[in-house]
């Protein structure tokens, strides 16, 4: 485990010195994989590593989570506090869409979550320009490979250092660097609503999406799941599709 998280920390320098910045920043949500991905890169730049907490009437307990993330890890804080913003801007936009008779109920959480993610990563990059730093995301291989996270909002970062490990492998990581128990079992959630959890809106559990990436037999009603996310988000995992004209 030592060596691993050697090899992580020594890539995340690398990226800095090839993309020609001053150090690494990351959006600490109170959840797993932003506390790892918060340690690992105050590791890489102890004087220049900056960890944003972005609540959006969010839980006070993972704000407490993120909180006790950037004092153990050491990394310097931030917040910004962006629920005035996203209260604003969906309103002004559904007030839009009812005029034309074009607002759906039935779309109306999912489209203000994803803004919430969109807004934060709007925050994260404006921060970066300022200190000269790359944007962190903190998606594990499960979540990539069946594409549980919002196009140009969480998804929208520069580097991966997590992308190859599974959600246990990420949770050794995790307890190898010391990170907080209650953190390293609580049960995931990308905080995009009041009682929001990753494993209750994919349909599955990471054991099931880790099992699957490992070769191993999972329940075929699982395998459907994760095998029809993957095919319905390839979109996410690829540069933006574009016309090549070809002479004919």
């Amino acid at each position: 485990m030592e060596e691993r998280v050697n090899d992580i920390v020594q890539w995340l320098r690398e990226s800095v010195h090839e993309a020609g910045v001053s150090g690494l920043m990351v959006g600490v949500s109170g959840g797993l994989d932003s506390a790892v991905a918060a340690y690992l890169i105050q590791r890489a730049f102890p004087d220049d590593s900056l960890g944003v907490m972005l609540p959006i009437n969010s839980n006070p307990e993972d704000m407490d989570h993120a909180k006790k993330v950037t004092e153990s890890s050491g990394i310097n804080e931030m917040t910004v506090d962006l629920t005035e913003t996203h209260q604003i801007m969906y309103s002004s936009i559904s007030d839009q869409l009812k005029e034309k008779n074009s607002f759906k109920q039935d779309n109306d959480q999912l489209a203000g979550a994803n803004l919430r993610a969109r807004l934060r990563m709007s925050t994260l990059y404006t921060i970066a320009a300022h200190y000269n730093y790359l944007v962190v995301g903190t998606d594990n291989a499960a979540e990539w490979h069946i594409g549980y996270f919002t196009k140009y909002g969480d998804g929208g970062v520069d580097i991966l250092p997590l992308v190859e490990f599974t959600k246990q492998e990420v949770r050794e990581i995790g307890e190898y660097l010391g990170i907080r128990d209650d953190i390293l079992t609580k049960k995931p959630s990308a905080g995009l609503w009041e009682g929001q959890t990753d494993e209750a809106e994919i349909g599955t559990t990471y054991d099931k999406i880790d099992a699957y990436l490992e070769g191993k037999e999972i329940p075929a009603k699982d395998r459907k799941i994760i095998e029809r996310m993957h095919r319905r988000t390839s979109h996410k995992r690829e540069p933006v599709k574009q016309f090549h004209h070809t002479d004919k």
